[in-house]
């Protein structure tokens, strides 16, 4: 008797599980293509391919370094490519800043800080900058210098510039 009621449990247990508990997720499926037109848009049509003619063949080609020569006039100022040269003048104007000033025996110097860290001392005759600049004015807040450089046609022209103090991590920018 006892196997007879195990027996029936277990065949009970079977029938609770044959139930189709898939009855939503068939009839989700069913719906879902309900509603959808299959339409896909065409390819844009490709244009033709359309040749270039190139006509600046007597143009210089602006990707090839080109070397000023000076100008054959002869007259003119240009620097003086004899000289030796200063530490600083290794160095562009951008990787220089002006960090201060220093008066000693009635000489106003300007304190000159360098890309690499290093701090040079400058004075009014000293060149700096890769353009053959002379410092002309050293005053509190800028170091004020006239450079000789190359214009598109090879001459050398004069142009002056400065190099204003560069503001401290303390200070505030307005």
């Amino acid at each position: 008797m006892r196997r007879l009621h195990l027996l029936l449990v277990a065949c009970l247990g079977l029938t609770a599980c044959s139930g189709s508990g898939m009855d939503d997720l068939k009839k989700f499926i069913a719906d879902s293509g309900e509603g959808l037109h299959g339409k896909i848009e065409p390819l844009p049509e490709i244009k033709p391919y359309e040749s270039f003619g190139y006509g600046a063949f007597d143009l210089p080609d602006p990707f090839k370094p080109r070397k000023l020569l000076p100008s054959k006039g002869g007259g003119g100022f240009q620097p003086d490519l004899n000289r030796s040269k200063e530490k600083l003048e290794e160095y562009p104007l951008e990787n220089l800043k002006m960090v201060g000033t220093l008066k000693q025996n009635n000489i106003t110097y300007g304190l000159v800080k360098t890309s690499d860290g290093s701090l040079y001392r400058v004075k009014i005759g000293n060149y700096m900058g890769q353009n053959f600049g002379i410092i002309t004015k050293i005053a509190e807040t800028e170091l004020v210098m006239t450079e000789i450089a190359q214009d598109a046609s090879g001459n050398w022209i004069e142009r002056n510039t400065s190099i204003n103090l560069a503001e401290g991590p303390e200070q505030k920018q307005k």
